[in-house]
Formats: structure tokens, C-alpha cells, sequence
């Protein structure tokens, strides 16, 4: 129980790399609140995870591209939860295209959501944690592609890489104020549904069946096999607990071994 009665908010909650940690905070101890731009699945993770592990768990929908929302949502899930000394960054989307076709308005999307996001949930979660009565921390997840590019994801590498300097700053930024703030860069998390609709959009290019694209990414990997939400679920928690008090600032490589490879 490494984070008992904590007060954590995750975003993009409902689903995936999200839900996951949502889960594994609450069976830490944590009181959390998943916020989501579908309200519904947020609604239904929120009262399983509650039934399932006892702790406090609510829902509030958000869109992380709007500070109006991100402010209104953060402060509602205070409200709700009685303060916040946690945060978990997770909303996140991928549209890959050849550069000379890429939309700009899926650019924007894909910038609006990933690192703009990030920043306004920053922002927001900033003041409640800073209040905390103990030392609060946030988790961003970000990616392997913060670190190195890959083709046809101009949009979401651009944006992985800026989170990190992002996180960078802000690590310095609230450091005086005890507050800590990591990265995650997970590689290949072939079962969240990012990567499954990432296999749709590069069946295509590649002219591969869905599974074929999940297999040539899964080959790639030294451990041989992908990312499973429970992997960075582990590393999250970790972040978020008291067994990291001295790191802040950091990208941590979850890619099993993948990153090294050409």
C-alpha cells in the first residue's frame, strides 16, 4: 500500500495505460479521480475500480485542449477527493501520415492534445499540490518517440519530445516547493487501443493485415514482446510513491531494450 490515502487525478482514465494506473493507485491506497473527454467510460471505470478496491474513485469529463475544461475539471476533482497531491498525464492520440500529406489540422490535434494538454493539466494540478499537506508528484507518460523519430509520426514525435523539455522545466520550476515530476516512455504498448488504432493506419501504408504491423513492432523488441499496461503501471506507481523522493526531471526508457536497437 505505497500510496495510502493519496489524492490523485489521471487523465484519460477510461481506458488503456490510463485505467490501468488508475487501478493499480487505488489498490495502492489512493483515492483517485479519472478524468476523460468520454464521460461515460469514465463513469464506468470509476465505479468498478470503487467496487473492486474499496477506495473512493469518481469521474469527471474533461477536454484537455481547453484551459476553461482543464481548470473546471482539476478543480472539481479537488473538490471531490478533498485536495490532489498526485497527477498522472496520460491523454494521448497518434495520427501518422507522409509529411507532404499530413493535415495540419490533425498537426493541431495531435499537438493540442499531447502537449498542450499536458502543459494546461500541469498548470492546473499545480496549485492543489503545491497545498498538499505531503510532498505531491506527477507522472507524465510520455513515449520512446520523445527520444528518437519515427517515420510517418512527424505530429506525435514532435510532441513527445517537446513534453519531455516540458517536464524538464517544470521539474526545476517546482522543486523548491517539494513537488517532483518524471516521464515515462513506454515503447511498444501493443494492447492499448493507441496501438491498436496505430495498426489500422499503418496496414495501410504498409499494405499488412493489422496483426502483421503489431508483429513487425513486436520483433523489434530485445525482450520480445510489447509494452503491457501493467509494465508502466508498475513504473507509475513507483514514480508516484515515496521510494522515488530523489528523482524529478527524469525520462525513464520502458521499451524492453528497444530503444538501442538500429
Amino acid at each position: 500500500m505505497r500510496l495510502t490515502d493519496r489524492k490523485a487525478v489521471i487523465t484519460g482514465g477510461a481506458q488503456g495505460i490510463g485505467r490501468a494506473i488508475a487501478e493499480r493507485y487505488a489498490r495502492e491506497g489512493a483515492d483517485i479521480a479519472i478524468l476523460d473527454i468520454n464521460a461515460d467510460a469514465a463513469a464506468a471505470a470509476a465505479s468498478e475500480i470503487a467496487a473492486a478496491t474499496g477506495r473512493t474513485a469518481v469521474a469527471v469529463k474533461v477536454d484537455v485542449t481547453s484551459e476553461e475544461s482543464v481548470a473546471e475539471a482539476m478543480k472539481t476533482a479537488a473538490d471531490r477527493l478533498s485536495g490532489l497531491d498526485l497527477l498522472v498525464n496520460n491523454a494521448g492520440v497518434l495520427k501518422s501520415h507522409y509529411i507532404a500529406d499530413f493535415p495540419k489540422r490533425e498537426w493541431d490535434f495531435v499537438l493540442g492534445v499531447n502537449l498542450t494538454g499536458a502543459f494546461l493539466c500541469i498548470k492546473h494540478a499545480t496549485p492543489y499540490i503545491v497545498q498538499a499537506s505531503r510532498p505531491g508528484s506527477m507522472v507524465v507518460i510520455a513515449s520512446r518517440s520523445g527520444k528518437r523519430g519515427g517515420l510517418w509520426n512527424h505530429a506525435y514525435c514532435a510532441s513527445k519530445f517537446g513534453v519531455i523539455g516540458l517536464v524538464q522545466c517544470v521539474a526545476l520550476d517546482l522543486a523548491p516547493k517539494k513537488v517532483r515530476i518524471n516521464c515515462i516512455c513506454p515503447g511498444n504498448a501493443l494492447d492499448t487501443p493507441l496501438w491498436v488504432d496505430l495498426a489500422k493506419q499503418y496496414a495501410v501504408k504498409y499494405n499488412e493485415t493489422e496483426e502483421q504491423v503489431l508483429e513487425r513492432y513486436r520483433k523489434r523488441v530485445p525482450l520480445g514482446r510489447g509494452c503491457d499496461v501493467e509494465d508502466i503501471a508498475n513504473l507509475a506507481t513507483f514514480l508516484a510513491s515515496d521510494e522515488s523522493s530523489y528523482m524529478t526531471g527524469q525520462a525513464v526508457n520502458l521499451t524492453g531494450g528497444e530503444i538501442m536497437s538500429p
